[in-house]
């Protein structure tokens, strides 16, 4: 399963099936695989976050996507994120984008 499949239908599925599925997705994805449950959690909690707005209006804009890109920037330390990390959840982000 492609992650765009799955973020496409994540704002009309439950959260334990959303939560399932991206779990399946990370697993699978050789990008991914690095990522602890940590790491999971910030990406489901994102997706949380903005689900109505994606809902409402069909995404999100460039302008939330990067202060969001910001915020998790300037807590990389504390969430214990790499480049690489930030690159792979910017690349989850930008599948929302309007």
């Amino acid at each position: 399963m492609d992650i765009k499949e799955i973020l496409k239908n994540a704002v009309h599925e439950p959260e334990y099936l959303l939560e399932r599925k991206i779990n399946e997705f990370i697993i699978h994805d050789y990008r991914f695989r690095h990522f602890g449950e940590a790491h999971k959690k910030l990406i489901l909690d994102l997706i949380k976050k903005y689900k109505e707005l994606i809902r409402k209006n069909g995404g999100i804009s460039a302008h939330i996507i990067q202060e969001e890109e910001y915020r998790l920037y300037e807590n990389r330390l504390k969430l214990d994120l790499v480049e690489e990390d930030l690159k792979h959840i910017k690349e989850i982000l930008e599948y929302f984008k309007i």
